[in-house]
């Protein structure tokens, strides 16, 4: 039986150039398209002015968490993309 899960992921932009709003706006838009719920973002400083998107969301499980990364890989400025926590939500 699938539920729903928390999802963090951290995304790294392009360059300290790239606009984290827009973004952060696609994202939020794609997620949502493909299930995702209750979608926040934080901001991280990382190293020399280049900040990390921190993603929290629920998402359905049952489409894994393939379709997340690809999805956001493919957004313009994004760098990377990477699963810092996986579970399953209760409640």
């Amino acid at each position: 039986m699938a539920g729903t899960v928390v999802v963090i992921l951290r995304i790294m932009p392009e360059s300290v150039d790239s606009d984290l709003n827009i973004i952060k706006e696609e994202i939020h838009k794609q997620m949502s398209s493909h299930g995702g719920k209750n979608i926040t973002f934080e901001e991280k400083p990382v190293a020399f002015g280049l900040k990390a998107i921190i993603l929290k969301m629920a998402f359905p499980e049952e489409k894994g968490t393939e379709i997340i990364e690809k999805t956001i890989s493919e957004i313009s400025g994004v760098s990377s993309v990477s699963i810092e926590d996986y579970r399953r939500a209760f409640g």
